[in-house]
This record gives structure tokens, C-alpha cells and sequence, in this order.
């Protein structure tokens, strides 16, 4: 069985690593923050002092992390301190399954393919709740070798796996999908609130449109009005699941994307702004839902 070395347990990274030691893998973990590894740590996870130490002999490496920089930092070094890919064996799978930019997926791919090492960007999509019971959703960019390579380590831990095409592809139909999705979510929004302020129940709408042309993921898995579906962030003070900081952080992508492409976005752009606003008055940690919010009637 393979030696897997994952790094960073954030509320995603946790729960991945958690079901490869439910699949029987031997997983090595590191973050910088103590009792995320030591959760792991609880469920049967090797903690290692460094990134460094956690990669070294392992047959993959995973690495779940905030941003591009910090994923070039990590596998190509800043300096003072190695990267990844100065440890890691010429046979070991590389599987970054950040949401960042694709220049930066596609620059570690580079570098590690000048070792013969091989590299995949694998972002995911399906939230905390997907993170946990393993149904997540990967975007995979990269060769066709490592993708067939990546398939028994992704399989445990998600359900829907996709290879969008070279390296960078992954990055680009994820911030593809994140932007959408926020256009949906601030859609959804105005429509409920709509609906509210003429009396109507916010459940019974919710199930109209469910099942009409309006019809979307938002209302059929994360409504974002309160109290209408249950296990989701809008019925727990808007609590877990994606922070609106990490949204913005995905819209800004986008819009990067859209102007190297010279693609039209105006959804995208909207989206980006109603959420920066958002973030701004102190709901960067809240999840995305909350933007249901901004839509409802100024308390007197």
C-alpha cells in the first residue's frame, strides 16, 4: 500500500487525509499548526516535524495550500530552504490539489518534469461536507500517465474524477466552476429575499424553483437562507463550509484569467465585487451562503 505524505490539514485537507487512512494507506502529515496534525495524528497518521521530512520516500505527496506563492515556495524553495522537489525520489507523484493560479501549477510541473517527475494540479470542488465523506470532485491537470498513476490515492477520497487536460488545466475549469458558482449563490440570493418580501415562505419557493427552470446546486444542496434545509452553513450562523475570503480569493483567479484570455466576464466581475463588499464588513470567515445577507431588509 502506498506511502502517502499530505500536507496541510486545513478543514479540507483534514478530512482527505482522514479517509486515505481509512483506505488503509500509511499517511505521513504535516502543517503548521500543531493540533491539526494531531488529529491525524489520532487516527493513526504519522506526524513529521517539517514538509521535507513528510515527503522524503513517500510514493505521493499531496499538498493542500492557501495560495500559488505558497505552493512555489513549497516545492521549489524560497532560498533558505529547500522544496519538494529537491527531496522527493525521481518515481514519487506529485499531487497539488490547491485552488491557485494556473501559471503557477504549470511553473511547479515544469520544474518538476526537468527531474522526470510528475506533477499534477488536482483542485477540488464538493466543500467540507464532500471533504468528509470522500465524494469530492477533482480537476486534474497534467499527463495522461500521472492522472492513470493518481487514480487509486483520488478514488479514496473523492467520487468524481476528471483530467480537464494539460498542466495548469485543472486550475483553469476550477476557477471556471468557483466562478459560476458564486453567480449562482448571489442569484439564488436576490431571488429568495425577492420572495420573502412578498410573503412568500422561503421553503415553499425554494422547493418551486428546485424543480423549475431556476432550478440549481444552491437550492438543491446549500440553500442560503435560514432555516430552510438542515446540515448546511446557512442553518448554523453561516459557520463551516467555504469562507467568503476564499471566494474572493477564487474570484480574483477569474478575473485574472479572463484578462489573459481577453474573455468577458461581467457575471464574474459583479460576483467578485458583491463578495469583496461582503468580506469588507467583517464576514471574510463566514461561509459564502452569507451573502444571502446583503439582500435582506436594513434593520431599523
Amino acid at each position: 500500500m502506498s506511502t502517502v505524505a499530505f500536507i496541510g490539514l486545513g478543514n479540507m485537507g483534514g478530512p482527505m487525509a482522514a479517509n486515505l487512512l481509512k483506505a488503509g494507506m500509511t499517511v505521513r502529515v504535516f502543517d503548521l499548526v500543531p493540533a491539526a496534525m494531531q488529529a491525524l495524528a489520532d487516527q493513526g497518521a504519522l506526524v513529521s516535524s517539517t514538509a521535507c521530512g513528510a515527503a522524503a520516500g513517500a510514493n505521493v505527496v499531496i499538498t493542500m495550500l492557501p495560495a500559488g506563492k505558497h505552493v512555489r515556495n513549497l516545492y521549489l524553495g524560497n532560498g533558505s530552504e529547500k522544496g519538494l522537489l529537491e527531496v522527493v525520489a525521481g518515481d514519487t507523484l506529485l499531487i497539488d490539489c490547491s485552488t491557485i493560479d494556473a501559471q503557477s501549477a504549470q511553473l511547479v510541473a515544469a520544474e518538476a518534469a526537468k527531474s522526470g517527475i510528475e506533477f499534477i494540479d488536482a483542485p477540488v470542488s464538493g466543500g467540507t461536507a464532500g471533504a468528509a465523506a470522500g465524494t469530492l470532485t477533482f480537476i486534474c491537470g497534467g499527463s495522461d500517465i500521472a492522472f492513470e498513476r493518481a487514480q487509486p490515492v483520488l478514488n479514496a477520497m473523492g467520487k468524481n474524477i476528471f483530467h480537464a487536460g494539460g498542466a495548469g488545466a485543472g486550475q483553469v475549469a476550477k476557477i471556471c466552476n468557483n466562478m459560476l458558482l458564486s453567480v449562482l449563490m448571489v442569484g439564488t440570493s436576490e431571488a429568495l429575499q425577492m420572495g420573502i418580501d412578498h410573503g412568500l415562505d422561503p421553503k415553499v419557493l425554494s422547493d418551486i424553483m428546485k424543480v423549475s427552470s431556476g432550478g440549481n446546486w444552491t437550492l438543491e444542496k446549500y440553500n442560503p437562507c435560514p432555516g430552510v434545509m438542515e446540515n448546511v452553513p446557512s442553518s448554523k450562523g453561516y459557520q463551516g463550509g467555504f469562507m467568503v475570503d476564499l471566494m474572493v480569493k477564487d474570484l480574483g483567479l477569474s478575473q485574472e484569467a479572463a484578462l489573459l484570455s481577453n474573455s468577458s466576464t461581467p457575471m464574474g466581475s459583479l460576483a467578485r465585487s458583491l463578495y469583496v463588499n461582503h468580506a469588507r464588513q467583517g464576514n471574510g470567515r463566514r461561509d459564502f451562503s452569507s451573502i444571502f445577507e446583503q439582500f435582506a431588509p436594513l434593520k431599523k
